[in-house]
């Protein structure tokens, strides 16, 4: 009966673990974060993106979200501008179930081990946000979880990954 109550538990952590972006990020001290108001993108920055148009629309229209909640607005003439990067690579976890060896009291025998791999494409976003005036980075949120191929889990993935590292945004404001 305890097995069949530890199932859901175990169930319910694996599948929280894999739902987690893993965020951080960096930004200028000497940079006022308070002057800044606007936003637009730097379309040479998001050319450069190595990713389909359909996903650079994901981002930008999450990123707008987000920005409109922090009272941002686009403009022609904007405070800040932002671009984007991406990275994939593939995590690899191997999961060691038994070992090889002699036993003895209460079991004697030899027995056999076995390894499970796992293997997950994961992603890696980073949001530049770069002083229109000076043209240098003020701050930088990066983000990192799994990715999925399926089109409408594709939406709400992207969205949380936006989401968590624009909710660093802006520094210095504890949570």
């Amino acid at each position: 009966m305890k097995t069949i109550k530890f199932i859901p538990v175990l169930l319910l952590l694996v599948l929280a673990s894999c739902s987690s972006v893993r965020v951080n990020s960096d930004y200028d001290k000497k940079a006022n974060f308070e002057g800044y108001k606007t936003y637009a993108y730097l379309k040479s920055g998001i050319d450069k993106v190595e990713i389909s148009d359909l996903d650079k629309k994901r981002i930008l229209r999450s990123i707008d979200d987000v920005m409109s909640t922090k009272s941002f607005t686009k403009s022609e003439t904007p405070d800040l501008l932002i671009s984007i990067f991406t990275k994939e690579s593939e995590r690899i976890d191997v999961y060691n179930n038994a070992g090889f060896g002699w036993g003895w009291n209460p079991y004697w025998g030899m027995g056999v081990g076995y390894s499970n791999i796992s293997r997950t494409p994961e992603g890696t976003l980073y949001i530049d946000l770069i002083d229109a005036k000076t043209k240098e980075l003020v701050w930088q949120g990066e983000g990192s979880g799994y990715l999925t191929k399926d089109t409408e889990e594709k939406d709400a993935r992207i969205k949380e990954f936006v989401d968590k590292i624009m909710a660093q945004y802006p520094p210095g404001i504890k949570k």
